[in-house]
């Protein structure tokens, strides 16, 4: 009992520090940019979005390391549906979201290629190294994409002031020392948080798969919820799906492709029967909500709801999934 007692500590304990190490590596990394001369809006699509990703990408290689592949691939798969269904939700009840970038308009369509991507390799029902590998060479393909987005200087894109805004002036000595801080407490909360976790899934006889899609899933989301719903407040709407948007691509790519590479595994059923489809269905309504055929996207505050309504559902289902 008492170990079950420790487990939970260090699941609290580890997406305390994964919050906060998060924070600070994106703070660091993004001054140290800026300091570099880099544009705000490079360091937007690929910094920030590589930052508030980080929390997911170290549980996925600790998760591996320890040979538990599947809470690697619950973790990227269900941090994609909470990205959607809970931050998006939660964010749009809070503030409903304007949308008008042309950056993410680029954006949605390659999200959707990353998906068929993943899609396509896994249909064998396998995890393999190959796949791992085509992974994260398309995770280097798309931040080669995303900085030439970046360096188009012909057009005005609203999410590069929105950018400009968040990124922090400090001088170059303390972005560095808070890039490596967030850095080594990313590295050891993500492995406090993987041993707790894999305690409780063996205590609860439930798969790792389940604990990836529910409790780590949320955990690591954190940092993307805590940045939209402060984007949304302070108006930058384009910033708050932008994370998402960024999150989901590379959670895909970098996420998903790690533990094939370390840690090859056979996929349960339920990935491709449950998960992707629902994943890729709440995709298709993000864009629906927030692409803005003729004007700018909106997603309002029933739509909101719904998608909070639907992550909910999903929680049910998977509940339920373990009482067979």
């Amino acid at each position: 009992m008492n170990e079950i007692y420790y487990s939970i500590a260090a699941i609290i304990v580890g997406f305390t520090l994964l919050v906060w190490g998060a924070d600070r590596f994106v703070h660091g990394a993004s001054a140290t940019a800026r300091n570099l001369g880099v544009s705000p809006l490079i360091i937007g699509l690929t910094i920030v979005g590589f930052g508030t990703s980080a929390p997911e990408m170290l549980v996925s290689i600790m998760a591996a390391m320890e040979g538990n592949p599947g809470l690697a691939v619950g973790n990227a798969l269900g941090s994609n549906i909470t990205n959607i269904a809970l931050v998006l939700g939660v964010t749009a009840l809070v503030c409903p979201l304007v949308v008008k970038s042309e950056t993410l308009r680029r954006e949605y369509p390659a999200m959707f290629a990353v998906m068929l991507l993943s899609l396509v390799l896994v249909m064998d029902g396998e995890l393999s190294r190959k796949d791992g590998t085509i992974l994260l060479c398309g995770l280097v393909l798309m931040l080669y994409w995303m900085v030439s987005l970046g360096l188009r200087k012909n057009r005005v894109d609203p999410m590069a002031s929105e950018y400009d805004q968040e990124i922090p002036h400090i001088s170059m000595p303390w972005a560095i020392f808070w890039l490596l801080i967030g850095l080594l407490i990313l590295l050891a909360s993500s492995r406090i948080l993987v041993w707790g976790a894999i305690n409780i899934a063996t205590a609860m006889g439930v798969s790792d798969l389940i604990i990836g899609l529910t409790v780590v899933a949320i955990g690591t989301s954190l940092p993307e919820l805590a940045a939209s719903v402060m984007s949304a407040l302070k108006k930058e709407p384009d910033i708050a799906i932008g994370n998402v948007i960024g999150s989901n691509m590379f959670n895909l790519l970098a996420v998903l492709g790690l533990p094939g590479v370390i840690a090859p595994l056979t996929l349960d059923p339920a990935v491709l029967s449950r998960d992707f489809p629902i994943m890729i269905g709440l995709s298709i309504a993000l864009f629906t909500m927030a692409y803005g055929f003729r004007t700018a996207g909106r997603i309002n505050r029933v739509e909101g709801g719904l998608l909070v309504t639907a992550y909910i559902s999903y929680m049910i289902v998977l509940y339920f999934s373990t009482q067979g």
